[in-house]
């Protein structure tokens, strides 16, 4: 695939990523053109062993959190749609009533370990189906279902214990 068709399949898809993530079209215009560019310049680097789509979105998120360090800013996902139709009692965005628990959640987040983190951030920021995030990683859907719910059980445990300690 030339890098034309690169750009032409999976902008959009890069674009939606960071757009979710920043909650802003100018910043995901922005940090998509960057990423792009960045992909460009190191294509031969791609060594294949994952979706490419994954690649390019990995640089994506490298670059929009390079770009909040810069700008001295903090990731909030308070506008997030933390929601899992499939439980509604007990979902994350129930606990986002306050900024401080916005912050508390973003931070947690990064404390979860891999798949983790990233198949809950596929799901929750791209809004990708199980079966996508499943073909991302090579997987099934089943184990892309099983993956987030485990790491939306995790945040929702380490918010209590953050919760009981104050």
């Amino acid at each position: 695939m030339d890098f034309e068709e690169l750009y032409r399949t999976y902008f959009s898809d890069v674009y939606q990523y960071i757009r979710k993530l920043s909650g802003s079209e100018h910043i995901a215009e922005e940090i998509t053109e960057e990423t792009f560019y960045k992909a460009l310049r190191k294509i031969e680097s791609f060594r294949g062993d994952c979706d490419i789509r994954v690649w390019l979105c990995q640089i994506a998120k490298n670059s929009y959190y390079s770009h909040l360090r810069k700008s001295g800013r903090h990731i909030s996902i308070e506008d997030a749609a933390l929601q899992d139709t499939a439980d509604p009692e007990g979902a994350v965005d129930e606990r986002l009533t306050t900024y401080d628990e916005a912050d508390q959640i973003r931070v947690l987040l990064h404390t979860l370990s891999d798949p983790y983190k990233e198949v809950f951030m596929w799901r929750v920021f791209a809004e990708l189906s199980f079966k996508e995030i499943g073909r991302l990683y090579g997987k099934s859907d089943n184990w892309a279902c099983v993956t987030y719910h485990r790491a939306r059980n995790m945040l929702r445990e380490r918010l209590e214990e953050n919760k009981h300690e104050k």
